[in-house]
């Protein structure tokens, strides 16, 4: 399974200043669409931080997604940053100029160095169309793998994947498709319960099994198990996610008869 790392760049994030819900929609996202993610990681809007952190995500992941740092402002740097990581120069895109300044002449501002900035990517790169708000997101290449940067906006970041990344990612990325389930389970605390998980992760490669704690672990034990797993065809990835679930719901109320299981909720799937 191909690897992605989520960046978020900013100092917003690391003050506390702004819950980072982007990183929770792209790592959803990419493990729909296949990917594995293994960091996520949030730096601040220092350029040396930026090109560092670019530099050793594209060096161990087949997929590099960042969000911020695209605007017109002092501290939006990501697009210079990138463009160092990537050992290239920066430079105006004809495009993204044309995208930037009609947004502003559709409002009646006049062009300006800072909004100009916004049209400026490395060179070899892609502008992605930002249908809801200004700066264009980049999509870039190098040897073999993938970089993405959108705006950290979340509606702009979202519009800009969903119509643009995530069709690219389709026709480039795995071809795997993605299911889950989950129930919750009363009266067995997470300890006791960890070696049938264990059990659980042993029937296949393709699965991973998660309980979250969501009482107090030996007052009133309630925890959310979570089945999710990728398979080649989405028919395929259904089956594997009811076998275990199944063999999970047969273990713990063999071995914990006190259990109770609710019924699980409709089950997600990638399309």
């Amino acid at each position: 399974m191909p690897s992605a790392w989520i960046i978020s760049i900013g100092n917003e994030l690391l003050i506390g200043r702004v819950v980072n819900t982007n990183a929770a929609w792209l790592a959803r996202k990419l493990t729909y669409l296949g990917y594995q993610v293994r960091r996520i990681v949030v730096v601040p809007d220092e350029e040396a931080e930026i090109v560092a952190m670019f530099r050793e995500a594209l060096s161990r992941a087949d997929l590099v997604v960042s969000t911020g740092g695209l605007g017109p402002t002092p501290d939006d740097i990501t697009n210079l940053a990138v463009a160092k990581a990537l050992g290239v120069d920066v430079a105006v895109d004809e495009v993204a100029k044309e995208w930037v300044l009609e947004k502003y002449r559709q409002r009646g501002y006049q062009v300006t160095p800072e909004r100009l900035k916004m049209a400026y990517i490395p060179r070899g790169a892609k502008p992605l169309y930002n249908s809801v708000g200004v700066a264009p997101g980049i999509w870039a290449e190098q040897e073999g793998r993938i970089l993405v940067v959108l705006p950290g906006v979340p509606k702009e970041m979202e519009a800009i994947f969903e119509e643009q990344v995530e069709p690219l990612l389709r026709t480039r990325g795995p071809r795997l498709c993605f299911a889950e389930d989950s129930f919750r389970l009363v009266g067995v605390p997470e300890a006791d319960l960890s070696p049938v998980l264990r059990d659980a992760l042993k029937i296949d490669e393709r699965i991973y099994v998660k309980s979250h704690p969501k009482g107090h672990e030996v007052g009133a034990p309630l925890e959310e198990i979570h089945i999710y797993g990728s398979a080649e065809s989405c028919d395929k990835a259904r089956d594997l996610v009811a076998r275990v679930r199944q063999f999970l719901i047969d273990e713990i109320n063999r071995r914990f008869p006190q259990a109770k299981i609710s019924a699980p909720p409709q089950e997600r799937q990638a399309d």
